[in-house]
């Protein structure tokens, strides 16, 4: 079972979805602590009510001051809106979601609805999420999971938005349980620089 500490910048959604698959006994994780970068961010209240530990700390330096007081296999970056840099300890057990499939729509400047309104300005009919280790470089750590959906031609990026996080729902435990299974090596091991 992975001990998790979950990094958030925003409504805590991603926390809802890992608290209530813990719960239904479908994610093999424990959620040790919860820290966010925004001081007063709905997923901080959504935390304590479920009763986890839950922080604010504005920079990296103060996040892995507060990380160090609790046993964490993997830190999971659910919709922090920041470059995050790991204690060295932990350097490669940092897990991201990305709302594209990688590489597509990706790197420095893409994220939350700026990936939203690429897709649809390009015309795809596919997208999707991927689930992988961050890295110093956004978006290039070994991929986990990846899922796609389809589009069609009158969707907004509202619309894709929600498309994509519903497969963000499905792909982001089955990472995890994934890791808990593999082991973080297996990842890293498999893909070439």
């Amino acid at each position: 079972m992975l001990k998790i500490a979950v990094l958030l910048s925003g409504s805590g959604r991603t926390l809802d979805n890992f608290h209530e698959r813990i719960a239904g006994g479908t994610l093999a994780a424990e959620i040790q602590v919860v820290v966010s970068n925004v001081k007063d961010a709905l997923g901080l209240s959504k935390a304590e009510k479920y009763g986890y530990p839950a922080f604010y700390a504005s920079g990296n330096e103060a996040i892995n001051a507060i990380l160090q007081d609790y046993s964490v296999d993997i830190i999971c970056l659910a919709g922090f809106l920041k470059l995050y840099v790991p204690p060295q300890a932990l350097a490669r057990s940092v897990v991201n979601i990305h709302p594209s499939l990688i590489p597509a729509f990706a790197g420095d400047g893409f994220y939350g609805s700026r990936v939203h309104r690429a897709v649809k300005a390009r015309g795809c009919l596919v997208s999707g999420c991927t689930v992988h280790f961050a890295s110093e470089v956004y978006d290039e750590g070994p991929i986990i999971v990846q899922k796609s959906v389809d589009l069609d031609y009158e969707d907004t990026p509202e619309d894709i938005a929600a498309k994509v996080f519903a497969a963000e729902c499905e792909a982001f435990p089955e990472a995890l349980n994934r890791v808990n299974a593999k082991g973080v090596d297996f990842f890293w091991e498999r893909v070439r620089p």
